[in-house]
C-alpha cells in the first residue's frame, strides 16, 4: 500500500513539528515557511506502507483551479489539518480548508478524500483559546476525524493522527497504487533529515 497525505496549517501551528516527530521521533521547534515531501515506509498490521507526506504551507488561493491547492488536492488520499488550540484565526482556517477540500474533491468527481483535524499545542492548555468540543464538533459535522495532540511532548499523540488517517482510508478502500508524480507540482522542496527508515505505525 502506498497513500498520499497532505499537512496544512496555517504559520506556526507547528505542522511541520508533527511530521519531522512522525518520521523521525524528534521535536525540532523551529521552521520556516517550507515546503517538503518525504516518503517513509511503515508496518500497519503486518504490511508495508509507504506513505508520501507533503508538509505545505496554507495559502489564501483555494478557488483558483490552476492552484497548487487543486493539484494537492487531487493527489492527496487523505489530508491532515492542523491548526493551534492557542490561536482562533487557524482554526478559522481548517474550517474553511475541510469545506474547500470537500467542495474541491466534488468538483473533480472524485471519491471521499480522509481529513484528520488535530488541535495541535496541547501542552500550551494555559493558553487555550479553541475548546476541544469546538474541534469535535468541526469534525462531526464535516465527516472528519478528531485529535488533539502535541508535538512538542509526546510522539505518541503525533503517531495516533496517522494511525487514525490510514485506518481510515484502508476502511475506504483508498489504497494508492500509482507512482509519486512529483515533477511541475512542487518545484522548491526542503529536506531537513535524512529519511531512509522503515519504522511501525
Amino acid at each position: 500500500m502506498e497513500a498520499n497525505i497532505v499537512v496544512i496549517g496555517t504559520e506556526s501551528v507547528g505542522k511541520s513539528a508533527m511530521t519531522v516527530r512522525l518520521l523521525t521521533r524528534k521535536f525540532i521547534g523551529e521552521y520556516g515557511d517550507i515546503e517538503s515531501i518525504y516518503s517513509q515506509s511503515f508496518i500497519v498490521d503486518g504490511r508495508e506502507v509507504t506513505l508520501n507526506i507533503w508538509d505545505s504551507p496554507y495559502s489564501q488561493k483555494l478557488s483558483v483551479e490552476a492552484s497548487p491547492f487543486h493539484k494537492k488536492v487531487q493527489w492527496a488520499d487523505g489530508f491532515v489539518l492542523v491548526y493551534s488550540i492557542c490561536d482562533r484565526a487557524s482554526f478559522n482556517a481548517v474550517s474553511r480548508l475541510v469545506q474547500r477540500i470537500k467542495s474541491t474533491k466534488d468538483c473533480l468527481n472524485g471519491d471521499k478524500v480522509p481529513i484528520a483535524i488535530v488541535g495541535n499545542k496541547r501542552d500550551l492548555h494555559h493558553r487555550r483559546t479553541v475548546l476541544s468540543e469546538e474541534g469535535r464538533m468541526l469534525a462531526v459535522n464535516t465527516d472528519s476525524l478528531f485529535f488533539e495532540a502535541s508535538a512538542a511532548e509526546n510522539y505518541h499523540s503525533v503517531l495516533s493522527v496517522f494511525n487514525g488517517l490510514v485506518d481510515r482510508m484502508k476502511d475506504g478502500k483508498l489504497t494508492t497504487r500509482r507512482p509519486l508524480r512529483l515533477k511541475g507540482i512542487v518545484k522548491t522542496m526542503s529536506a531537513v533529515f535524512a529519511r531512509r527508515r522503515t519504522d511501525s505505525l
